[in-house]
């Protein structure tokens, strides 16, 4: 076995990560997981994720979790309504489809895939700040002056990972394209107009560059992201801050002042904000040959791509999928030709999703684009 008597380093819990961390573990190789979030309980922010077949749900089978997953997820309908609460057009999830795709909440994800694993292999409040090489040995870097041994690294700590720089020099760039998520608690007391226009599906709303889209069964939140194009002019001095929240319902009420009234009274019940631009990693380089010791990326930190495809996870799934059967199945006579072969294979699937993703962002800033024709 390739890492027989070897010990794999994977940085980031996220669903990547601990899937990675999975799918190696019930084949016995030693393995541990660094993770910045302070502790398990650290709650994770943002929408729920929708596990595809062919990629993510291929690999929750392949780690003997597809049905705790089908279990923990939630099929849902789509909902369409214009900037007037007007239902343009609604869509029943259908029970033949039920396994497709639902939507299950970050934190539950986190949770089910947190104890399949054995005891101690996640080791938290890490943040990662560098690799050195000792011996032909990794070393790895955390705040406080912790450090940890390890023989190969799989970085899985997302698209602005410091492990990348061994890997190659390709850069995150923006997309141009700005995303405000927020989250509502008890959002039938505090946005119960908004909330009932859910019709418990994940509602889309576009007018004028202006998109909106929100699920209000994320656990016990409502969740949803304001999408528009990043002003030309949109310079550090005008950025929103999301610690001031009442300048960011500010900014959001004027933008949606033509909108029907439950919209704003969707932002006034935000509890709290996310604002970031949407990133991509190109692939359109070779990655580098010569590397100190075994090391790659999956996920994010391999091909960092915005929401608009849902494919960002899915194809992190599918690496981990991927890069563990190459580990694991003995066609390899080294860990260097298992690792180049995934990510010869990564570098084709990755690309594609990266290219639907990109269509679906330049049909989204279109000012007459329609949820309704894009659902249909």
């Amino acid at each position: 076995m390739l890492l027989k008597d070897k010990k794999v380093a994977i940085i980031g819990a996220g669903p990547v990560g601990l899937t990675m961390a999975k799918l190696l573990q019930q084949k016995g190789i030693n393995v541990a997981v660094y993770e910045r979030d302070k502790d398990e309980k650290t709650r994770i922010s943002g929408g729920t994720l929708d596990l595809h077949k062919g990629s993510g749900q291929d690999a929750m089978k392949k780690a003997g979790l597809l049905e705790q997953y089908y279990t923990k997820a939630i099929p849902m309908g789509r909902i369409v309504a214009n900037e007037q609460a007007k239902i343009l057009f609604s869509k029943e999830p259908q029970p033949e489809k039920q396994y497709d795709k639902p939507e299950i909440n970050r934190n539950d994800l986190r949770q089910l895939l947190l104890y399949s694993l054995a005891p101690e292999t996640v080791f938290w409040d890490r943040q990662f700040t560098d690799l050195t090489i000792h011996n032909g040995k990794w070393i790895l870097h955390f705040e406080n002056n912790l450090t940890a041994t390890a023989d190969f690294i799989i970085g899985a700590n997302g698209g602005m990972s410091k492990a990348r720089k061994f890997i190659t020099d390709a850069e995150v760039e923006n997309t141009g394209t700005l995303i405000i998520q927020g989250e509502v608690f008890e959002p039938e007391i505090s946005c119960p107009e908004f909330y009932q226009l859910c019709d418990d599906k994940i509602l889309m709303s576009a007018n004028n560059g202006n998109l909106l889209v929100a699920n209000s069964k994320n656990g016990n939140l409502l969740t949803y992201n304001v999408i528009f194009k990043t002003p030309e002019k949109w310079s550090q001095s005008n950025r929103l801050n999301s610690q001031d929240k009442n300048s960011v319902i500010t900014f959001l009420e004027n933008r949606f002042s033509t909108w029907h009234q439950c919209y704003r009274e969707l932002f006034r019940s935000t509890s709290s904000f996310i604002i970031g631009p949407t990133r991509k990693i190109a692939l359109d380089k070779p990655w580098k040959a010569n590397r100190p010791a075994p090391i790659t990326l999956i996920g994010d930190a391999a091909h960092i791509m915005p929401p608009f495809a849902g494919q960002g996870a899915n194809t992190g799934l599918k690496d981990a999928l991927i890069l563990s059967e190459n580990l694991t199945n003995g066609k390899f006579e080294t860990l260097e030709s298992a690792i180049n072969d995934y990510e010869q294979q990564m570098f084709i699937y990755a690309k594609e999703a990266q290219l639907e993703t990109s269509n679906n962002e330049i049909k989204m800033h279109d000012l007459n684009f329609s949820f309704q024709k894009f659902y249909q």
